[in-house]
């Protein structure tokens, strides 16, 4: 293939790159899903018209059949209608090899079938032997938020989100549309071999189950229908609610679409066990419900699942209240796992009509807090170092036999600071835990284009500077090298980071006391003939800074952003180094905040 050598294009490619580390990823995205359901079938003997809420498509058909002893299953047959075929199709079709409307599968020759495996929202006919006259088909997959597409002008082969236990009537659940109840044709098969009255027309409704996992023909001449039950979600995506690795919220939209008000219960279900070969999973994830918003702290309260459902009640169709935002939490502090692993539930919404029952999967993965993070500390308090001197009943300080003032106490409390002084921060956590402060980081991309953070410009792509950032931290000494700081700790909620930077006192380029162009402080003895020794002109700094991480608020927003913002206390004693073994110590306190620009692990540096 003829490579492309565009030079816009190869530069919004690259940029695309770039803008893709730098941005923080929330809920979403199209990572598989892996909580496990089992969706139990009720098969008879011969034809059964079944519709899948689980996703089974990590396994095939014949591992499927041949795992369980004797299987009666003989046939799977899938509709798969094209978009325009759906608009000729007027009665219910028998299964047909060849047909342009069915994939199958067939026990006797699984290798020549256009079938392999099998995936939620799908309707199927599934052939089991003669000489069984019931059998439970045991399916594990994964749940699949329901979604149809309805046809007004030929038939749908479709099954309804009922409830697990008891589900409702045809007639029930079809009360809400009536237009559509009145024009319908609805057929079932009842079992045994293909012919005249299997497929069955369904009068009775009052006496047919929509029983969950039951696929039916159904045809309504011109009238178009959407409703399969009183509940509808506008999920993050098409798939559920994925949390990944950093997400720290997600909205779902629940919205009333039936004629009378409706209380929906929503409860947080453990996944099943996964099967073999596929990932294993912890937990399922830690969830909050948001509450209200105090106007006067600007906070969200909140609420645990527990084994209490948290319920909701919606207004009629189109009245307002008629829907409802849920804002999910992650509480990422309650995590306890190693990075990577899998933490995954399931969202059952049910209505108080008692027709049916939505399960949405919900995954969360254990992050880390590899990356570069960027924040402030803000300094608000300082030791004092007052010296209090002895003195006579008039306020007159006494002078000692030496001819020096009498020392009495010296105060070295910590006080409040007029203003809070800032101080960027950069820190730099890889994959292995290990944290590096660093004076300044340059966010860009290398030669091949792709993102990376370093501590030297020189390993950017020059072509794309105007699109590279460095960032700085003044307060730190700076050198060409910019080796950065090695610190002890963990970077985590209710953890804490310590490092040492040390300034030599002879260090022109960071040394707050050196003045290269002043004869008193220049380092140099009187003749500048050489360099004076330490605590003559200057003293050398050491600077003993930590991090104490704190555990997150108990609001709504403190709990569900430990992946993406840390606070806590900042810290650091100061010592000056003078003659000899001549020192003295000052301590400074105050506040830091931290937030992860980029999930990048490795810092790279000159080799």
């Amino acid at each position: 293939m003829k490579r492309n050598t565009c030079p816009f294009r190869r530069r919004f490619l690259a940029l695309a790159r770039l803008l893709g580390a730098l941005v923080v990823l929330f809920a979403g995205g199209s990572r598989a899903f892996a909580q496990w359901q089992t969706q139990s079938l009720q098969l008879k003997s011969g034809w059964n018209a079944v519709f899948l809420h689980v996703d089974a498509s990590h396994t095939t058909l014949r591992e499927m059949t041949e795992s369980v002893a004797n299987s009666p299953i003989e046939e799977v047959w899938m509709w798969a209608p094209s978009p325009t075929a759906l608009q000729f199709i007027d009665s219910p079709q028998e299964p047909v090899v060849g047909g342009s409307v069915w994939l199958y599968w067939q026990k006797a020759a699984p290798a020549s079938g256009s079938l392999a495996f099998m995936s939620g929202n799908n309707s199927y006919l599934v052939k089991v032997a003669s000489n069984t006259p019931t059998y439970t088909w045991n399916i594990k997959g994964r749940p699949t938020p329901f979604k149809y597409n309805w046809t007004t002008t030929g038939l749908n082969f479709v099954g309804f989100p009922s409830l697990s236990t008891q589900p409702p009537t045809l007639d029930a659940l079809l009360a809400a549309i009536p237009d559509v109840r009145r024009v319908a044709e609805i057929y079932q098969y009842p079992g045994g071999e293909l012919g005249t009255g299997n497929p069955a027309r369904v009068f009775g409704l009052r006496n047919q189950a929509a029983t969950r996992g039951q696929a039916f023909w159904i045809r309504s001449p011109g009238v178009f229908n959407r409703y399969f039950g009183p509940m509808e979600l506008e999920l993050p995506t098409s798939t559920g609610v994925s949390f990944r690795a950093n997400g720290s919220q997600a909205r779902i939209l629940l919205r009333n679409i039936h004629p009378a008000p409706v209380t929906v219960s929503l409860n947080v279900l453990a996944s099943e066990v996964a099967p073999t070969g596929q990932r294993a999973i912890v937990a399922a994830p830690p969830l909050l419900l948001r509450g209200a918003l105090n106007t006067s702290t600007l906070i969200y309260s909140h609420s645990v699942f527990d084994s209490t459902p948290k319920t909701f009640t919606l207004a009629a169709q189109g009245q307002l209240g008629a829907e409802v935002e849920i804002v999910l939490g992650l509480n990422r502090s309650q995590m306890t796992a190693q990075p990577g692993d899998l933490f995954a539930g399931i969202l059952r919404f049910t209505d108080s009509l008692g027709l049916s029952q939505l399960d949405v999967p919900v995954t969360a993965e254990m992050g880390s807090t590899s990356g570069l993070w960027i924040g402030a500390a803000s300094v608000n308090q300082v030791q004092h170092y007052i010296k209090q001197y002895d003195k006579t009943s008039s306020g007159t300080a006494i002078v000692g036999p030496d001819g020096k003032y009498i020392l009495t106490n010296t105060l070295t409390s910590i006080g409040q600071t007029a203003r809070d002084f800032p101080l960027r921060l950069i820190v730099h956590n890889n994959a292995q835990g290990q944290s590096l402060l660093l004076q300044r980081a340059y966010v860009g991309l290398d030669s091949t284009t792709n993102a990376v953070i370093t501590t030297q410009e020189g390993l950017l792509n020059k072509d794309f500077l105007s699109s590279a950032r460095r960032i700085s931290s003044i307060h730190l000494p700076w050198s060409e090298a910019n080796s950065p700081w090695s610190m002890s700790g963990n970077l985590k909620q209710g953890g804490s980071l310590s490092v040492t930077v040390d300034l030599g006192y002879d260090e022109q380029a960071s040394n707050p006391f050196l003045h290269t162009y002043h004869p008193d402080h220049d380092n140099l003895t009187a003749n500048f003939a050489q360099k004076a020794p330490q605590g003559f002109e200057s003293f050398g700094v050491r600077r003993r800074i930590d991090l104490q991480v704190q555990p997150p608020s108990n609001d709504f927003n403190s709990l569900t952003s430990g992946n993406q913002s840390l606070s806590g206390v900042y810290s650091e004693t100061v010592t000056f180094n003078g003659k000899g073994t001549e020192s003295r110590e000052y301590n400074v306190r105050g506040t830091f905040s931290l937030s992860r620009l980029s999930d990048i692990s490795t810092l790279t540096q000159p080799r």
